[in-house]
């Protein structure tokens, strides 16, 4: 298994273009990505292409090019932020004779540097082994050999059949502890419905101010930092409005276009409690030019979850760092749709709270539909 130095790894970062636009602030989120994953980023290849090279994903000669930056470097990886299938990696791996990592593979990497719960570590190891399960051929240069020796003499069983039974074993092992955690959830969550306490989630693009407004509405003190992927596990607190009592506020962990498959199934329970939320507050980076894609980037994840209906307000955060001034924005039929704040100066967070007050109040004011007897 590799070991990450204590001083980070030389890297060499691979982007393509192929006419989907936003090129630099995609570079400048792969860069960020990179260094989050604790490595060095010493050169960066670009190139534009029509459609990725079957083979090679980026073709014979930009190959070559990366190569020769790869020796003039003496990197230890290629990064590329795009998803390559398991052959291109491979094929890439061959030709450049230095490790390969596809983007799914950094952002999984991160965030098994992040999880510090039980949960999350789980999590996070379930996903890594179900990207793992697909690539699980680049490790071995031994596949076709059968084991021999004592007691292992016969028909025998190939070292690759071997790892993915042992990989298989070790995934429904995960699945079943998981499963047991998301059990002591719902009937946490069956008890916070009985009370009738509203639940509200915070939602957005990683690195957009969640735990800094988190922290400002509960005077808690929830990790920040100016990095990708600083909370992966969810936090909850008991926020008290004025008028309307207590409410739930949870913290989750933040999007990412282009966010891996398996990561997504395997954090599927934690992010149920969005999809269960009775209202989503979606912080948006108001500052970062890249605003309005990562907007679609949450709404695919949200889609993804099963919570794209559930009630939202956008919070623009950060306007200390624009021309925008604190206030509150309403929809065609007078809904409060949007809120302009600075979570971390704390200007406009008054105005949040005054909203998350009046929505309580209609909501505590619901009666509650009485169960009906089996």
């Amino acid at each position: 298994m590799f070991e990450r130095p204590a001083s980070g790894e030389n890297a060499v970062l691979v982007q393509l273009e192929f006419g989907e636009g936003d090129f630099a602030e995609r570079l400048s989120e792969f860069n960020l990505l990179v260094g989050s994953a604790r490595a060095r980023p010493l050169a960066v290849i670009s190139g534009k292409r029509a459609r990725p090279d079957p083979a090679l994903f980026a073709g014979k000669g930009k190959v070559a090019e990366i190569g020769d930056v790869v020796r003039l470097h003496d990197a230890d990886v290629v990064v590329f932020n795009h998803e390559l299938s398991p052959g291109q990696q491979r094929n890439l791996e061959r030709t450049l004779e230095c490790r390969v990592v596809d983007r799914s593979s950094l952002i999984l990497d991160i965030f098994a540097l992040r999880a510090k719960s039980h949960e999350g570590k789980l999590q996070v190891e379930l996903a890594q082994l179900q990207h793992l399960a697909t690539r699980l051929v680049r490790g071995w240069t031994h596949l076709e050999r059968q084991k021999g020796g004592i007691g292992l003499r016969g028909p025998g069983e190939k070292q690759l059949e071997t790892d993915r039974r042992l990989l298989g074993k070790r995934v429904a092992l995960l699945k079943d502890r998981l499963k047991q955690m998301e059990r002591q959830r719902y009937v946490q969550r069956r008890a916070r419905t009985r009370r009738e306490v509203m639940a509200v989630s915070l939602v957005g693009y990683t690195n957009a101010g969640k735990s800094t407004l988190f922290n400002a509405l509960t005077k808690a003190s929830s990790y920040v930092a100016d990095q990708l992927f600083a909370t992966l596990d969810t936090t909850s607190r008991k926020l008290f409005v004025e008028g309307a009592g207590a409410i739930v506020l949870s913290d989750t962990v933040g999007f990412i276009r282009d966010l891996p498959h398996a990561l997504v199934a395997a954090f599927q329970a934690t992010l149920e409690e969005t999809a269960q939320a009775d209202l989503l507050l979606h912080v948006v980076d108001s500052e970062s030019p890249d605003r309005c894609q990562q907007i679609t980037a949450v709404e695919s994840v949200l889609e993804e979850i099963g919570a794209l209906n559930v009630p939202q307000i956008l919070v623009w955060n950060k306007v200390d760092l624009t021309a925008a001034s604190p206030g509150i924005e309403r929809d065609d039929c007078g809904n409060i749709a949007s809120v302009r704040l600075s979570a971390r100066t704390g200007a406009g967070v008054s105005l949040l709270r005054e909203t998350l007050a009046g929505i309580a109040s209609r909501h505590n004011a619901i009666p509650a539909i009485p169960a009906i007897a089996a």
